[in-house]
């Protein structure tokens, strides 16, 4: 399966919009963003747990890093509430699940091989002071990509131009890219060489973003 897998092209999508699919759990589905594979896949989706169902065991063979964007999702290593970044890199082993409900934001085998660095934050944690009506923080950064928290005041300006290419994903409020709306939901992928300009709208925005990462493209068959 391919969904979005030129990744020189740009790419927007409002993730709302878009179906669901089943996966091999019951009561666990899953919007596809991008997609190079069949059930084992790199890939970018937004997935759903309904209340009480959970995932089998295994073992993420390329890493899983993932943001809780609504209620809770467990594993046996602990809870992450709406707002924590989790990264399980390659060899980690879990059991999802989530008792009442959850949805998260997940990309799947797109560490490097070597990466043995879990991460488990709550973003909020990490904003920085304010400057040009923006708060950034950190959530990893490494030599192939850097995750970010971006909040942006109401008619703030965001301008990124880095290496590597940009992805961000709109977690709450709305801003503008060009004429076109960035709204709650959005998700977006721009290859390297092309700028992100955002205009933040009358709520301001606050947005997950990574950078640097689109000149490494792995996949389980490489």
């Amino acid at each position: 399966m391919q969904i979005n897998a030129d990744f020189t092209k740009a790419v927007l999508l409002q993730t709302g919009d878009l179906p669901w699919h089943g996966s091999p759990a019951a009561g666990v589905e899953r919007r596809m963003l991008d997609r190079i594979g069949g059930e084992v896949a790199r890939a970018t989706s937004i997935v759903r747990f309904k209340p009480g169902h959970s995932f089998d065991a295994h073992t993420h063979g390329g890493g899983e890093e993932f943001v809780v964007l609504e209620g809770v999702f467990s594993d046996e290593h602990g809870d992450y509430p709406a707002g924590s970044y989790v990264r399980n890199p390659p060899t980690t082993r879990h059991t999802p699940r989530s008792d009442a409900g959850c949805t998260i934001f997940v990309k799947l085998w797109q560490f490097d091989a070597d990466d043995r660095t879990p991460v488990s934050i709550r973003m909020e944690d990490r904003l920085g002071a304010p400057r040009d009506g923006i708060r950034r923080g950190t959530l990893h950064s490494d030599a192939r990509e850097c995750v970010s928290l971006i909040q942006m005041a109401p008619g703030a300006h965001l301008h990124e131009a880095v290496e590597g290419g940009i992805e961000a994903l709109m977690l709450n409020g709305a801003a503008t890219l060009a004429d076109t709306p960035f709204a709650k939901g959005a998700w977006l992928r721009r290859p390297d060489g092309q700028p992100l300009d955002l205009t933040a709208g009358p709520e301001g925005a606050r947005l997950w973003m990574k950078t640097g990462h689109l000149r490494h493209v792995r996949t389980p068959a490489g």
